[in-house]
C-alpha cells in the first residue's frame, strides 16, 4: 500500500485509482504482476536518481526474454525510455511473495537504442 500512497502524493494515482490498481494487479498472472510492480518501481527510481530524465517507459523484455523465480525479475535486455529516447536497461528487482510491492530495483543503464532499431524492437 505504500507505493499508492506515495503515488498518490505525487498525484499520479487517486485513492480510488490505488484500490482499483491493486484489483487489477491481482487479475494477473503471478510473473507478470511481478514484472508490472518492477516496471513501476523502476520508473519511479530512475526519475528520483536524475540518470535520466523524464522516464516514462521500461520494459522487460526487448533484447532478451527477462526471468522470473517468484520473487526475483531480472532483466539482461530490457528497455527505457526517457526524454522520448530509448535507452538498454539491465536490472534486478525483488518483489513481495504475493508479487504485490517491488522491494527493490538495482539497475544499469545501457546505451541509446537508435531510432532506427525502434520498430523492430516495438519501441514506440
Amino acid at each position: 500500500m505504500r507505493r499508492w500512497l506515495f503515488l498518490i502524493f505525487l498525484g499520479l494515482v487517486s485513492p480510488a485509482g490505488a484500490a482499483s490498481m491493486d484489483q487489477s494487479l491481482l487479475k494477473l498472472d503471478p510473473e507478470e504482476r511481478a514484472h508490472q510492480v518492477c516496471i513501476l518501481k523502476g520508473i519511479l527510481d530512475i526519475n528520483r536518481a536524475k540518470k535520466l530524465t523524464h522516464v516514462d517507459r521500461l520494459k522487460t523484455s526487448i533484447l532478451s526474454r527477462a526471468t522470473f523465480d517468484g520473487t526475483t525479475v531480472v532483466a539482461k535486455g530490457g528497455a527505457v525510455r526517457a526524454n522520448h529516447r530509448w535507452y538498454q536497461v539491465k536490472f534486478t528487482c525483488a518483489v513481495t511473495k504475493d508479487q504485490m510491492r517491488a522491494t527493490s530495483f538495482d539497475y544499469e543503464i545501457g546505451p541509446e537504442i537508435p531510432e532506427s532499431k525502434w520498430e523492430d524492437l516495438a519501441l514506440w
